[in-house]
């Protein structure tokens, strides 16, 4: 105690990847508000591109960077080379596995070691770090699973990992109810399916086997980003699950929630002119590839459309082979109404690839959905917008596995005026807004069971 504060002292420990980063630092804000000290340990690379998208924020001054009180930002290795493919999820998943474990207890040892902090009482780990879950146990640092992605995904591997053969194995097509008033999957669809070799699908595979029996056999609570009335039959079927979601801390908290891209300013000038709910907003997450074709067909559709749009493309977002000449044709025929920028929130209608951060926070936002999964829990998440919430629709993929211009443009035209489905997603709005509030909200009384698990 003596020179450090009583605060308690968590370490937030995200899978390096967008999506699983991006609901940890929303938490770790909340934490923060309710007087916790948080460290928050990041892969090395994904540290580089978190503070350098912070940049702009920083105050130069001695209270760092703006926003972000009360959290320590530090990295550890991720067990890969230098010149080493992270996208390659199988390569990712090894050695992280092989390298993290170590490197938390060593951080854990000496944050206590130091004297300049609080040890840390609590790790609140992803889910898919559950391999480090031990080495905190056996150091008495208690563990609460943290799962980024919807509870239905979370059920599913528990219900099936056990007893199944990695998907790269699993060819047979159509869909299964898991449970009573599950989103339905696929066995080529299963949330270990990544593209790419075989022995990657094995490896992201044993790697969530493993995990799911670590969560099991470590924490003493599993914590999801969703909420109640998103997903009644899931939380019903798994009722360990706590729902504190949906998580947010850039709108009204007004947080950077480490983005590893930094933010256009532009966009935001650029949406106040544009009337209101007419904007087509497209963003695939961290880890979608396009090939030179399908990339563009998709701009094509979206200039087939006839309106405004707002496009997230990252640097590496499409393989190489795209013309420039192509590109620069392109955003001069749609000077003046379609942006390409880096980040922001939609406001007619969300061309997603249905990851469960953009999924929350179209539904927050009552933003109907024209989805386009690409792998892992993105086909679940596409089943509950489709099929159970009804808020939005899929495209078709053509014989050739091309999604065609006019089929982006007419799924666009479909889900914008379609008034059943933007009334559908204003009650899923509606449903999510209740689930936070203070008075009565479930997920609001669940967090604040977390919390007060926390500070026992």
């Amino acid at each position: 105690m003596g020179s450090v504060t009583e605060a308690i002292h968590v370490m937030v420990l995200p899978f390096p990847a967008q999506g699983h980063v991006t609901p940890l630092m929303e938490l770790s804000h909340h934490l923060v508000e309710r007087g916790f000290e948080v460290t928050f340990v990041n892969t090395e690379l994904i540290h580089a591109q978190v503070m350098e998208a912070l940049r702009p924020a920083n105050n130069g001054g001695a209270g760092g960077i703006k926003g972000m009180e009360g959290i320590h930002m530090v990295s550890v290795p991720d067990g890969l080379a230098e010149g080493d493919d992270r996208r390659d999820l199988g390569k990712l998943v090894d050695g992280v596995r092989r390298c993290v474990p170590g490197y938390v207890e060593q951080l854990i040892r000496e944050t206590e070691a130091s004297g300049k902090a609080n040890k840390f009482k609590w790790l609140v780990g992803d889910v898919t770090m559950a391999m480090c879950f031990e080495a905190a146990t056996k150091l008495g640092v208690r563990v609460s699973g943290f799962w980024p992605a919807s509870a239905a995904c979370y059920g599913t591997m528990t219900k099936l990992v056990p007893m199944v053969i990695p998907a790269g194995s699993a060819k047979r097509h159509g869909s299964f109810e898991l449970l009573p008033g599950m989103p339905k999957i696929c066995p080529s669809q299963m949330p270990w399916s990544i593209d790419g070799a075989p022995e990657g699908q094995e490896v992201v595979y044993n790697l969530l086997s493993e995990n799911v029996q670590a969560t099991i056999r470590f924490a003493d609570i599993i914590i999801c980003n969703s909420f109640l009335d998103a997903e009644p039959a899931a939380f019903e079927h798994f009722p360990n699950i706590l729902s504190i979601g949906p998580l947010f801390a850039d709108g009204e908290l007004r947080k950077p929630v480490g983005q590893f891209l930094s933010e256009d300013a532009r966009s935001l000038q650029w949406l106040d002119a544009q009337p209101d709910r007419s904007v087509v907003y497209v963003a695939f997450g961290s880890l979608t590839i396009f090939d030179q074709r399908q990339f563009e067909e998709l701009a094509l559709g979206l200039e087939l459309t006839g309106r405004p749009f707002l496009w997230v493309v990252r640097p590496d977002f499409t393989t190489g082979g795209l013309s420039k000449a192509w590109f620069d044709e392109f955003q001069g025929r749609v000077a003046g109404r379609g942006m390409i920028v880096l980040a922001h929130r939609a406001v007619a209608c969300f061309v997603s690839h249905c990851g469960w951060n953009s999924t929350m926070e179209g539904v927050r936002n009552g933003v109907p959905f024209v989805c386009w999964p690409y792998f892992c829990d993105q086909h679940l998440d596409r089943s509950y917008i489709c099929d159970i919430w009804r808020t939005g629709l899929e495209v078709s993929h053509g014989d050739n596995g091309i999604v065609t211009k006019e089929e982006v443009s007419s799924k666009v035209d479909q889900v914008i005026g379609d008034q059943g489905i933007a009334e559908r997603a204003r009650t899923l709005k509606d449903a999510a807004r209740n689930c936070l509030s203070e008075k009565g909200g479930s997920s609001y009384e669940n967090f604040n069971k977390f919390v007060d698990l926390l500070r026992e």
